[in-house]
């Protein structure tokens, strides 16, 4: 359905994917048909990168009834089938593999930079996460139960999970396909492969700046002529004037962080439309559950009350960074044009009205690390 931007928050509705229909809303109002290409909707996704790459802490997620579009969206056509970015078929490329391809097409066009970048990958399944690149005593992966925890500073890790270090966006889509082969799924009458948990693919990037002959440290300059320049870890020379990063006994400057969190959530279910029973049954429970959670979380930003529910749910409570403080959300809102789906359709259309109402400040840059525990304590490298 949608898509807007609000003071420190971008939140947007679409339904996208074959059989699906949309709607956009913000100053302006558009609307996204079935027809619609998903270059068209990365477009509206795209700037939310460069405002990634400043320093600002961004969450895209797709939200929806299931069946509705919202894997095909984020991951594009038979995406578990794909072990690297698929050949030929850009045109379906979901938003996950053309965020992969876009953030790494900007890094290299910013060398001062130097950001490293680091993934990991985990599924949220009847409220326990498992960390989906996680690997076994004899080295094969398997998702492993980790506890999400909240820092002494007031964000959240996730301590052991993998984080595995990626130079190109190949490697980070390959990453995401070995992740959806541990995915649970499981077919339903509305649709043969639902999936039964909401999957959070995190991109980390650490950025230091880089020294002068004199050994003075300075801010990498932000990228110029896309929204969010400006107001991360770097600051505009057009706005203020160049600030030193933050240093540490030593004189050196603490390396900073900023995350992208790229959400394909389970489907809201009616349990009397999916036709599941038993252990299916159960999961529809904690689907939806999770996400009555998410929608209590962003009403409460949406009315700025002073407490935010985020420990209600796993979900929330791993997505905290990312949906709340200074971050950036997008919500792209898949909804079913099919008249026997029209009840879920308008529970998903008052939660993309939440989402649109979510406002928490001006969005800022990201502390240093000195300031905050590193977010994966457990690390790998290809």
């Amino acid at each position: 359905m949608a898509w807007g931007s609000l003071p420190g928050q971008e939140s947007s509705e679409r339904g996208a994917g074959r059989g699906s229909g949309a709607e956009a809303a913000s100053v302006c109002r558009r609307v996204y048909g079935p027809a619609e290409s998903q270059e068209a909707v990365f477009a509206d996704v795209c700037p939310l990168l460069t405002s990634f790459l400043d320093g600002f802490n961004v969450c895209i997620m797709a939200y929806g009834q299931t069946g509705s579009g919202k894997s095909y969206t984020m991951l594009g056509p038979h995406a578990e089938d794909q072990p690297g970015l698929p050949p030929g078929a850009h045109a379906d490329w979901g938003i996950i593999p053309r965020a992969a391809e876009e953030l790494f097409r900007l890094i290299s066009e910013s060398p001062p930079r130097s950001p490293t970048a680091e993934v990991s990958i985990v599924e949220i399944y009847n409220n326990d996460i498992f960390d989906l690149l996680a690997k076994e005593g004899s080295g094969a992966v398997a998702g492993i139960k980790r506890e999400v925890v909240t820092t002494q500073e007031g964000g959240t890790e996730v301590p052991g999970l993998t984080c595995t270090a990626v130079a190109s966006a190949a490697e980070l889509v390959a990453l995401v396909h070995g992740g959806l082969q541990l995915r649970a799924r499981h077919p339903t009458l509305v649709h043969m492969a639902s999936s039964r948990s909401h999957l959070v693919v995190t991109v980390t990037l650490t950025v230091v700046a880089p020294s002068d002959s004199t050994g003075q440290q300075h801010h990498p300059a932000p990228l110029q002529g896309h929204a969010g320049a400006g107001k991360g870890w770097s600051t505009s020379p057009q706005a203020l004037p160049l600030q030193p990063l933050p240093v540490d006994h030593t004189g050196s400057a603490r390396p900073a962080r900023a995350k992208l969190q790229l959400v394909d959530l389970a489907g809201s279910e009616c349990a009397g439309a999916s036709g599941v029973t038993g252990l299916a049954l159960r999961e529809t429970s904690f689907i939806n559950r999770s996400l009555a959670a998410l929608a209590d979380v962003l009403g409460a930003l949406s009315e700025r009350r002073g407490h935010v529910p985020y420990r209600n749910s796993k979900l929330t409570h791993l997505l905290q960074d990312t949906i709340g403080g200074d971050a950036k959300l997008l919500v792209i809102l898949c909804v079913s044009p099919g008249q026997k789906h029209v009840a879920e359709t308008l529970q998903g259309l008052g939660f993309g009205a939440r989402a649109r109402q979510a406002e928490r400040g001006q969005a800022g840059k990201r502390p240093s690390c000195a300031q905050v525990r590193k977010p994966c304590v457990g690390s790998a490298s290809r």
